[in-house]
């Protein structure tokens, strides 16, 4: 007996590629999905939270995958900084460092506040109505954009205005924010991405930045569970679990492709509804039942 089947496990990856991309809560939904199924599994379950290491861990690696050449280049750009002992007018390298400093205030709130508040927001319940504020976030960014660049883009690199436009203080901000999508319910891309929209950025380089910055954090994330997987408490789940990474892989390789697109001449209204109508639907639902 399997504690996910792989019925189970190909739903779960499938979702999980779309929602971990879209600003629409992976973790909100992996929550909510059993609830909703009427399958016997919960999100502080051991065998769970080790099954969810291997499909985090396929979406990180689409990440790293699609944005290959980014990545090369901003490696190559952190390297010079480092033997010229300065950043200097290096696009590259200052985008580098920009996710470093990003990173740093997650991984340390991801650590401290982990555990806490996956038993505070465990239930169904709280990710439906978290998932409705997902929303609601959403819509605010949307309106508070006003303050990204009205004009027509110069620099034809996006990375390069990135590293222009967001501040070591922002970009220490918008990272830290991530550890709100702890709370299931609350999209870490949807964060990041509202974060780049509120420095200045415009819609496709917010989700660029969004994507790059969450590579990291996915990734570390998920080696600090890898052992959990590959130990007891990855016994029966890991069969499940490749099924999973492997659905995950498929659905994040076309959702970023689609999103990068999208983003081109649309905006997160779309998501913003999806999230309010959806978790308004679910919290009603479970109130009555």
């Amino acid at each position: 007996m399997h504690p996910i089947s792989y019925f189970q496990a190909i739903v779960f990856g499938l979702v999980q590629g779309v929602s971990e991309l879209f600003p629409i809560s992976s973790l909100g939904h992996a929550v909510v999905m059993p609830r909703l199924f009427g399958w016997n599994i919960h999100q502080n379950d051991k065998f769970f939270i080790a099954f969810l290491v291997a499909v985090h861990l396929a979406t990180a690696l689409v990440l790293v995958g699609f944005f290959w050449r980014d990545w090369v280049r901003i490696v190559k750009g952190v390297l010079r900084s480092l033997q010229r002992r300065e950043v200097g007018d290096d696009a590259d390298a200052r985008l580098g460092w920009l996710l470093v400093v990003g990173t740093i205030p997650a991984g340390i709130l991801g650590l401290a506040l982990d555990s806490a508040l996956r038993k505070v927001f465990a239930s169904a319940e709280s990710a439906a109505i978290f998932l409705f504020v997902n929303g609601l976030l959403l819509f605010a960014f949307e309106r508070l954009r006003k303050r990204a660049p009205g004009e027509r883009e110069t620099d034809p690199d996006e990375d390069h205005r990135i590293a222009e436009r967001v501040s070591w203080r922002q970009a220490a901000s918008v990272g830290g924010a991530q550890a709100l999508a702890l709370i299931p319910g609350i999209s870490r891309s949807g964060i990041t991405m509202g974060g780049g929209l509120l420095v200045g950025l415009n819609n496709r380089d917010a989700a660029r930045f969004g994507f790059l910055l969450a590579t990291p954090i996915i990734f570390a994330a998920a080696a600090l569970k890898i052992p959990e997987l590959l130990g007891t408490d990855g016994n029966g789940v890991r069969g499940p679990a490749l099924v999973a990474a492997f659905c995950a892989a498929i659905t994040a390789y076309i959702s970023v492709r689609f999103l990068m697109r999208f983003f081109e001449t649309n905006r997160l209204t779309p998501f913003a509804i999806y999230c309010c109508v959806v978790g308004a639907a679910l919290s009603i639902g479970f109130a009555l039942t």
